[in-house]
């Protein structure tokens, strides 16, 4: 009795063990230690994303949160082609008009809207902060197409400031503003119209993203009262598919060359 309880505690133990010595691999920082960010950037991870998403109005048929699913999802993808990258988490707003005078999303429930100086803050203290972790070339993208001159100004403010010591900062707009492009060559292709907002683009990408946030029986054609401005109707996940590839292909792209990796 007292060899088969010896027995089992050894097993116990070396399971503990196991458990203790395993590695958790992740590219999103807020899954990991910070001893597991330490020794991700030393073994080579020296590439830091922060992509920020945005809390609006997505029409009566995608959630509020359709930037930030978008983002992380996208972002994750990045930090796996490029194979040296670590994701910081995302940030859930963005300018998305005035409150007070509820212009812009802000006229719909639900949304959320900062300054583009409060944006512009979060990305530049995020960005001290992924140097000071030991991150080499730091990129700063947004889902949403506000705050995108914010996003460029702390690039280069933090470009200027850091380039002594040999760190980069680069404003990825490649993932937003030529994977539309990109995007909409593909719908000429295919004779597909283009809307703006809630439109057959991110209704496709949410669809592929995260069907669970799309209410299939809620899209309708482009109408400013219900915040959708482009034929969300067309919309497919297959579609989906394809415009997350572009976003995903484009950001890398810009920046393996804006890295110099």
């Amino acid at each position: 009795m007292k060899l088969v309880r010896a027995i089992l505690l050894l097993l116990c133990a070396n399971v503990v063990f196991a458990q203790g010595t395993s590695s958790f691999s992740s590219p999103f920082i807020e899954d990991l230690t910070w001893v597991e960010v330490r020794d991700a950037v030393a073994s080579g991870k020296t590439t830091a994303l922060y992509y920020a998403g945005s809390t609006e109005q997505n029409g009566p048929h995608m959630a509020t949160g359709k930037h930030n699913l978008i983002a992380k999802y996208v972002a994750g993808k990045i930090a796996t082609e490029l194979g040296n990258a670590l994701v910081y988490p995302v940030l859930p707003f963005a300018p998305t008009g005035d409150a007070i005078k509820k212009t812009e999303h802000m006229a719909y429930a639900g949304s959320v809207s900062i300054s583009d100086e409060t944006f512009a803050r979060v990305a530049r203290e995020t960005a001290q902060s992924a140097e000071v972790a030991g991150f080499k070339c730091i990129v700063l993208m947004g889902d949403h197409g506000g705050g995108q001159a914010a996003l460029g100004g702390v690039a280069t403010e933090l470009s200027v400031q850091w380039r002594k010591e040999g760190i980069r900062v680069i404003h990825g707009l490649d993932v937003y503003e030529r994977s539309s492009q990109m995007a909409m060559a593909l719908l000429k292709t295919r004779g597909l119209p283009y809307g703006d907002h809630a439109s057959i683009i991110d209704t496709s990408e949410l669809m592929f993203v995260a069907p669970y946030a799309v209410r299939l029986g809620q899209r309708s054609a482009a109408n400013a009262a219900t915040g959708s401005s482009g034929y969300a109707q067309q919309a497919t996940a297959a579609l989906g598919k394809q415009f997350i590839g572009f976003k995903v292909r484009a950001a890398v792209e810009q920046i393996r060359a804006g890295c110099g990796r």
